[in-house]
């Protein structure tokens, strides 16, 4: 159903006096039709029912057999790894379910400090504030620290929480064409009599697996006194030589002054997110970021776990090496065999692109049927036209995983005729 004609239904009923049960009704003839256009268009979204926990095999209801799973955001194989459970019993018994309350009444645990005291040393800041989830820290940041004489300069393709924070704020907003330097420059330029200037990009792009080119934005922030800002959702614990993330990837670190990202990646999988930088920025943001004031603390096992994969990662180099190989050999093998890949050649975000709706869900279907759990996506989280399996790779996938992965997509490209 489209907007106008969803508000046109209601402003008729409320007119003549129609309200509660015949209104609804009205209104649910309208979205029938439009739930019907969206499988017309093959673009419906279901949800397939796991019965096991997260982990590159997994259990699918109505399947017999075990499935590899190669859509998940489970980067380092941490959602089900024994120490990260256990950390999380551990502290269901010491701390309890929930703290049933915001952390400036009577939520914070010592489990929180401790927790952001390892995510600032883990990006290398000063400070860290714990949310309930990326989505929030991304809502709360923007109308905390900028003004109506501020300008924000962000990037087109940036995720949808960064833009409905955005929103949020009373800055003068302007946008540049995805990872186009010369045109970030000019909004650069044309918010020159701004106060203050933040950039704000995606550290990588999560439906492209494209990495934003943080070098050069960082170039034009020193060189037009501006801010960078920059989401690390699928970056975090698992990008760069250690897994710092984007910023290490390309070794600017310390010309990063923002970083937000997630604990429901690679970080633990569970739920959770934060925001890392100076100490003034943190300070402030507990004393005016409303996502933070008015959700409840973060469970304490939620909490444990997170912690428990920081530890994991900080002692082990060896995961985020494993995701790169495990990305460079299903790369390698999928574009040998004439597979259109997307994305940053490094990064295990690899989106196959099949460009039609149907064919991608079609696709994905018959994967499944050989044990391979992969989503079609199609608009609107991806553009018209530009449908995709997104296949995430997991230093849990072994190398005999990956090929198995690898000659399913290819036994059923040549099916559906997308390679020869």
């Amino acid at each position: 159903m489209k907007t106008n004609q969803l508000l046109k239904v209601w402003r008729t009923a409320f007119s003549q006096g129609k309200a509660g049960t015949a209104t609804m009704a009205q209104v649910n003839t309208v979205l029938q039709g439009e739930l019907e256009g969206i499988k017309e268009a093959g673009t419906w979204k279901g949800e397939r029912i796991i019965t096991s926990k997260q982990g590159p095999s997994i259990h699918v209801q109505g399947n017999k057999n075990d499935i590899l799973n190669f859509c998940a955001n489970n980067y380092l194989g941490l959602s089900s790894h024994p120490e990260v459970i256990e950390a999380g019993k551990k502290a269901l018994d010491t701390h309890g379910a929930g703290l049933s309350s915001v952390r400036f009444i009577c939520g914070t645990m010592d489990l929180h400090k401790e927790l952001e005291e390892k995510i600032a040393k883990f990006h290398g800041k000063e400070d860290s504030i714990l949310y309930a989830s990326c989505f929030d820290a991304n809502a709360g940041i923007f109308e905390v620290l900028l003004s109506a004489e501020d300008a924000v300069i962000s990037d087109e393709l940036n995720h949808a929480s960064i833009i409905d924070g955005i929103r949020l704020c009373k800055a003068k907003r302007l946008r540049y064409q995805h990872r186009n330097m010369a045109d970030l420059e000019g909004q650069l330029t044309d918010a020159k009599d701004c106060k203050k200037k933040l950039i704000a990009t995606d550290g990588v792009f999560s439906m492209d697996g494209n990495v934003a080119p943080l070098p050069e934005i960082c170039n034009l922030a020193e060189k037009h006194g501006a801010v960078v800002f920059i989401d690390e959702c699928h970056g975090t614990g698992f990008f760069g030589p250690t897994g710092r993330g984007t910023d290490e990837h390309f070794g600017v670190g310390n010309k990063i002054d923002i970083i937000n990202s997630t604990l429901g990646k690679a970080l633990g999988g569970a739920a959770g997110g934060y925001t890392a930088g100076p100490k003034e920025l943190i300070s402030l943001l507990r004393q005016r970021s409303r996502p933070y004031l008015f959700s409840n603390a973060l469970p304490p096992p939620v909490v444990a776990c997170a912690s428990k994969a920081i530890d994991l990662i900080t002692s082990n180099s060896d995961l985020p090496q494993k995701v790169l190989s495990n990305t460079v050999q299903f790369r390698s093998r999928m574009s040998e065999a004439g597979f259109n890949l997307g994305g940053d050649p490094e990064h295990p975000i690899c989106p196959v692109m099949l460009q039609d709706a149907r064919l991608a869900n079609l696709f994905a279907d018959e994967m499944l049927e050989r044990g391979i759990y992969v989503i079609g996506f199609s608009y609107p989280v991806v553009p018209k036209g530009k449908a995709r399996i997104r296949v995430q790779l997991s230093a849990a996938h072994s190398q005999a995983e990956v090929d198995r992965a690898v000659d399913a997509f290819i036994e059923i490209g040549r099916k559906l005729k997308v390679i020869n």
